[in-house]
């Protein structure tokens, strides 16, 4: 390689880390995993090695990944939060313990001591404590610049808001998800068909750097302490020391920490956490070779980016041939038709692999996966299996093709894909594994409004087979409610009086509460409004439909598809039978006064709810929107209105009162 070609690698090189920093620091969404990570910045950083005439301050290389995000205040750290310094093979760590080795040996030190850590996958941050209280928290930031986000820190639970020694002091510790934690939300994550996280640093930081603290209490962040950042009033000379300090304080320490004195026992540490990470409750990306001497790492000093007393020894991804045996797919709790691969058994990273999703149709048309083929199995992030690669040189001719079905392997509905997705659908509304969520939705205070049949209710109900459908609900006997709770009479009498007031609701209501896809309240009241029973509803042809204004094709063909299931129609004649009204009970008004204008409200009106003014609007063709844009043609503005009202000034946006909306509608 010339030296014109490492100039141009070598920015290649820094555009590709800038961004794969930026989506992983700053993001919390990697596009590839730690060890393609870590591969680019080995190559930089040799390359920057080999050509110093290209190396700048302002590379990677020479500085901490990641920026303030908007919304936190920033944070000075008093102690830069720098990274370690990466090594890939225990010939490298050998040859760092040399150089130490003899650092000492010019400093007059006979005898050097090591500690060797865990070295924890989660996001960095910085307690601060005065007077022995908890004061502040930041993440890392830059390493100089940090975000505060005490008001999230406040919510994990191992963060001590007191410790016992009325100290000031400064920690270092890093804040993650354990393993089984991480599954869960993932799995929740699935079943709500919202996107995983990557892996459980993404999911910690993703967390931890939440605007909204209430988000973050829901979410299971713990914190392990690994360093004293600053510390008044008192002195320590053995890092080892310190941290068992700080766990008579009340920190969570990192438990993981063993005592070295030589580069063997450095060694056997090394092998010894390797050995054991699967079986840790955290994930882990590495171990850290420590100096344990405090005053020789003074001497030691740091680079504007690392220490010199420390470096971070990365464990390589653990890969191993199996056989994919079959794929079969699996129902979520939304209809969501996910493939898993079935495998012949195989340990990987401590465990034995047999299954793992191949997420959806487009994932194994672009692995080009055949039942039969030889693969090869990683588990991402040291907790999620999947399949890196097919070996193609080993197939046979005996593999078989995979087609995603094209009808629900549960309940035998259609199956079907939408324009501009990757998930597959079951569309039966009965479908058994999509029962719970249906369940859930029919009965919220959007749809039909069942007050006292909440998630917890339901879950009784159906792990008591008291019921199996939707319809189901209007058959339930005061005795089968009242045995779910001790004492239960009043509230069984309570469930059933508002059980028998839904079957009065308007149709709008019902429409709403059968889930049809893309179909919310709006639309359904538009529904109801044009076609005055569910009967026409069913009935109504696909160009009747996608003319409705606000409605169009992919709506009207979700309608379609939907009433022309078994599953519905059945549902539709159990509901008719148990007296549930079907019928609009809008007076109908042949009067299209706001046609095709679009009305926002804003602060609190006298005579109608917010409610009753949009249903006004919308009976006489119009409709509301809960923002102000310039496609906006009144606002409506009641007392203590706020900045929408600031917004339709700015716009000339026509404002009117109460009394003038009540003029309009006379």
């Amino acid at each position: 390689m010339n030296k014109k070609q490492a100039k141009d690698r070598i920015e290649e090189l820094r555009k590709q880390v800038e961004y794969h920093a930026k989506r992983y620091y700053d993001d919390d969404r990697p596009e590839i995993s730690d060890f393609g990570y870590d591969m680019l910045m080995v190559e930089l950083r040799n390359l920057e090695k080999e050509y110093p005439e290209f190396l700048s301050s302002e590379s990677l290389t020479q500085k901490v990944g990641g920026h303030v995000k908007e919304g936190f205040e920033k944070v000075t750290h008093e102690v830069p939060l720098q990274s370690l310094q990466d090594v890939f093979s225990i010939e490298e760590v050998e040859e760092y313990v040399q150089k130490i080795e003899q650092k000492a040996k010019e400093n007059n030190i006979e005898k050097v001591k090591y500690v060797v850590e865990t070295k924890i996958d989660g996001l960095s941050a910085a307690l601060e404590y005065r007077n022995g209280k908890f004061f502040r928290g930041a993440t890392r930031g830059n390493g100089i610049v940090g975000e505060d986000v005490t008001q999230n820190l406040k919510t994990v639970s191992t963060i001590p808001m007191e410790i016992k020694d009325k100290i000031d002091i400064i920690v270092r510790g890093e804040v993650f998800i354990a393993k089984d934690d991480f599954e869960k939300m993932n799995q929740e994550r699935e079943e709500n068909e919202e996107e995983l996280f990557a892996n459980a640093r993404n999911a910690a930081a993703g967390s931890l750097r939440q605007l909204d603290s209430k988000i973050t209490s829901k979410r299971p962040l713990d914190i392990y302490i690994f360093n004293v950042q600053k510390i008044e009033g008192k002195e320590f000379n053995s890092h080892y020391d310190e941290l068992q300090y700080l766990e008579e304080q009340g920190f969570n320490v990192n438990p993981v920490r063993i005592y070295c004195n030589n580069i063997e026992e450095i060694r056997n540490a090394i092998e010894k956490i390797g050995q054991d990470r699967e079986n840790l409750t955290f994930g882990i990306d590495g171990a850290v070779v420590k100096v344990d001497d405090l005053r020789f790492r003074e001497i030691l000093g740091t680079t504007s980016k690392t220490p010199r007393w420390a470096v971070a020894y990365k464990y390589p991804p653990e890969k191993k041939e199996t056989i994919l045996k079959d794929i079969v797919c699996q129902v979520g709790r939304t209809g969501v038709i996910t493939p898993m691969a079935i495998l012949e058994p195989v340990k990987v990273a401590g465990s034995t692999i047999s299954k793992t999703t191949l997420h959806n149709e487009d994932f194994i048309k672009q692995k080009e996966l055949k039942v039969g083929d030889t693969v090869v199995i990683q588990k991402a992030g040291d907790v999620i299996p999947e399949i890196v690669e097919v070996k193609k040189d080993k197939r046979t001719g005996n593999e078989v093709d995979f087609e995603m079905p094209s009808v629900c392997p549960v309940c035998g509905a259609q199956a079907v894909r939408e324009e501009g997705e990757a998930a597959i659908r079951c569309t039966g509304i009965e479908c058994p594994a999509k029962l719970y969520r249906n369940l859930v939705h029919f009965v919220s205070r959007e749809a039909m409004n069942i007050d006292g049949l909440g998630e917890n209710i339901i879950g009784q109900l159906l792990e008591r087979n008291l019921i199996s459908n939707i319809a189901d609900i209007y058959t339930l006997k005061f005795e089968d409610i009242a045995s779910l709770k001790k004492n239960g009479k009043k509230f069984a009498q309570n469930l059933v009086d508002s059980i028998n007031k839904s079957k009065q609701n308007d149709l709008y209501r019902l429409i709403t509460a059968l889930g049809i896809r893309h179909v919310g309240v709006k639309a359904s009241k538009l529904l109801a409004r044009k076609y005055k029973n569910i009967d026409n509803l069913i009935n109504a042809e696909f160009d009747d439909l996608s003319m409705i204004n606000d409605i169009g094709p992919i709506v009207a063909n979700s309608i379609r598809e939907f009433f022309m299931q078994e599953q519905t129609k059945d549902l539709i004649e159990k509901l008719k039978q148990a007296g549930v009204n079907t019928k609009s009970l809008e007076e109908n008004i042949e009067d299209n006064r706001f046609e095709g204008k679009t009305f926002v409200l804003t602060g609190s009106l006298e005579t109608y709810t917010r409610g009753e003014a949009s249903n006004i609007i919308e009976r006489f063709g119009g409709k509301t929107s809960g923002t102000v844009s310039k496609k906006t043609d009144y606002l409506i503005a009641g007392e203590e209105a706020g900045s929408k009202l600031t917004k339709a000034q700015n716009l000339g946006i026509t404002i009117i009162s109460e009394q003038q909306f009540k003029e309009m509608i006379k």
